[in-house]
């Protein structure tokens, strides 16, 4: 499965939720959506913007981590 390391760059760069949503234009639930491993999906323009926000490269927000359940 992947995985979502939001949490990580967020500490990473002292940035609270609300300041990266106020950044990047995504409302608080979609941010936590992403943040609580929920998200079904990220387009690519979010994932973009994220980026851009935490200047980070997408491979430090996704993992990819086995699933003992599959």
């Amino acid at each position: 499965m992947i995985v979502i390391n939001l949490d990580v760059m967020l500490a990473k760069r002292k940035m609270t939720l609300t300041e990266l949503s106020k950044k990047v234009g995504l409302t608080m639930a979609n941010l936590s959506i992403l943040k609580n491993g929920k998200a079904r999906a990220v387009r690519f323009s979010t994932l973009t913007a994220l980026c851009r926000v935490l200047q980070c490269q997408p491979g430090d927000l996704l993992a990819y981590q086995e699933n003992r359940e599959e």
